[in-house]
């Protein structure tokens, strides 16, 4: 994996870094890239608690699959990369004043936060599913199975999981929390019945807590498409990335990457 992603690194730079070259001269057409090219390096946003897409370390580094292509980008445009950490609700805000130059943070695209930033991919497809310590919660095939006013659910504070359950499943009683490790506590202590998220998370949240009894149903619940978030007042930028994205596609180290981290799970080694 690493040594086609490295061949395809060269490739992609031998393109890129010529369009970056000059990229300091047409501050008026390109903003956000002249922004990156002045400062040295690509901010990226990410919540740093999405496993394996993004995570926090028992020393606090923050790894995973998206994280791995943020660097490939970062190294592509010949700058170094900054993470910022914080909790998804604040991702898009921070893009839209400018604080951050990308968000890559398992966010779904949807057509209300495409009118307010623009996006590139799907680089991830996934889809909703619950995270529960009852049976018959695990048993559900649709969402509908789970729209019971007894049943208590958390979500992610500003995700698409917490517009989801309030416009689909109004009778549950909904919870939200700041982050999934909190919200996967609830649902450990008995908190809430079940945590409505992607259905990596609820899958990840199994495997890192077996003793916990954790339950998630067979197949998503829906659909979703992960995209990377970017500011809308660069074409020239939003142009890269999705060239850049693209050409991952085609040569397969996307593909290689994504099952790098979802089939090894030496990295779980390292949470706390």
């Amino acid at each position: 994996m690493k040594k086609l992603l490295a061949g395809v690194l060269v490739m992609v730079s031998i393109l890129m870094l010529t369009a970056c070259a000059g990229m300091q001269g047409v501050t008026a057409t390109s903003p956000v890239l002249d922004r990156i090219a002045m400062n040295g390096e690509l901010v990226v946003g990410t919540a740093a608690s999405m496993p394996p897409l993004n995570m926090t370390t028992k020393e606090g580094d923050i790894i995973g699959m998206e994280i791995d292509l943020a660097k490939a980008m970062a190294d592509s445009m010949g700058v170094k990369l900054r993470l910022e950490a914080m909790q998804f609700h604040e991702l898009l805000p921070a893009l839209e004043a400018g604080k951050i130059d990308m968000i890559l943070s398992g966010m779904t695209i949807t057509p209300q936060r495409n009118m307010k930033v623009a996006f590139v991919g799907p680089y991830f497809k996934s889809g909703k599913a619950i995270l529960t310590k009852l049976p018959t919660m695990a048993q559900a095939q649709t969402p509908e199975d789970i729209h019971d006013p007894r049943k208590s659910i958390v979500t992610l504070r500003g995700s698409t999981s917490e517009q989801f359950v309030k416009d689909n499943l109004p009778k549950v009683k909904l919870v939200s929390a700041n982050s999934y490790d909190a919200a996967i506590d609830m649902v450990i202590n008995n908190e809430v019945d079940a945590l409505f998220a992607d259905y990596t998370i609820c899958v990840v949240a199994i495997f890192r807590y077996p003793e916990a009894q954790l339950l998630t149903v067979v197949s998503p619940l829906t659909y979703e498409p992960l995209g990377i978030a970017l500011p809308n007042n660069d074409a020239l930028f939003v142009n890269w990335v999705d060239n850049y994205l693209t050409t991952l596609e085609d040569s397969g180290a996307l593909e290689e990457l994504t099952w790098e981290w979802f089939k090894n799970s030496d990295w779980m080694q390292k949470l706390p």
